[in-house]
């Protein structure tokens, strides 16, 4: 088996530290970087999303494949830098203002950086302001909110205000997503898109892109 199957497999089985080892070996060996993300990344974490489409993969699995697959794109981060390489999309995530829950986030987060985008991760509590200021620094494509709480759904409407109000909301798609939220919430608050999982969040991402 060649190292570059070998980290196809790793992402895929979700063994981090055989992504990171195959990876390291495929950099030594002369691999071209975005490559690596190109032809076997991607490829490797659309295998994962369509197990977890068919229900042979599950959050666990969801979880332990994003990690595989961080853990080898933090050793090929600084060589794209360096390259002056950059992926194609920016995309800026974060849960919500006043909701502290991650997991959702995180495998969307992970799915969209194993498919080739850059992903900015605000974190978790994120404030309109903080969404706004993170468009206007970092110029993303696309902009991803999550709330696990009915509560804390209005931060996303505050959010689309006030991107709004500070005249960006024209220059990004918006996408939500999270346990109580519905395609319904996303048109009322005037929202590009919504999905129910991680997958077709990464779908959804493509198709907006796709129709921009």
């Amino acid at each position: 088996m060649t190292q570059s199957n070998e980290l196809y497999e790793a992402i895929l089985s979700g063994n981090a530290k055989k992504a990171r080892a195959a990876t390291e070996a495929e950099l030594a060996a002369g691999a071209v970087p975005m490559d690596l993300i190109q032809q076997c990344m991607v490829p490797a974490m659309d295998e994962v999303g369509r197990l977890f489409e068919a229900e042979e993969y599950f959050v666990p699995e969801l979880l332990l494949s994003g990690r595989a697959m961080k853990s080898a794109l933090e050793l090929l981060k600084p060589l794209l830098s360096a390259s002056g390489q950059k992926m194609a999309v920016r995309v800026v995530i974060g849960t919500v203002m006043g909701d502290l829950h991650d997991i959702g986030k995180n495998i969307v987060a992970s799915m969209l950086e194993g498919s080739g985008f850059e992903v900015i991760d605000l974190g978790t509590d994120v404030s309109p302001a903080k969404f706004v200021a993170a468009v206007e620094d970092r110029k993303p494509h696309v902009v991803c909110m999550s709330a696990l709480l009915t509560v804390t759904m209005p931060a996303m409407k505050l959010t689309m205000d006030a991107l709004n109000t500070a005249g960006l909301r024209t220059q990004v798609k918006v996408l939500i997503g999270g346990a109580p939220v519905t395609m319904q919430y996303a048109k009322e608050i005037g929202a590009d898109g919504y999905s129910e999982n991680a997958n077709g969040a990464v779908g959804l991402v493509k198709s907006l892109l796709a129709g921009a």
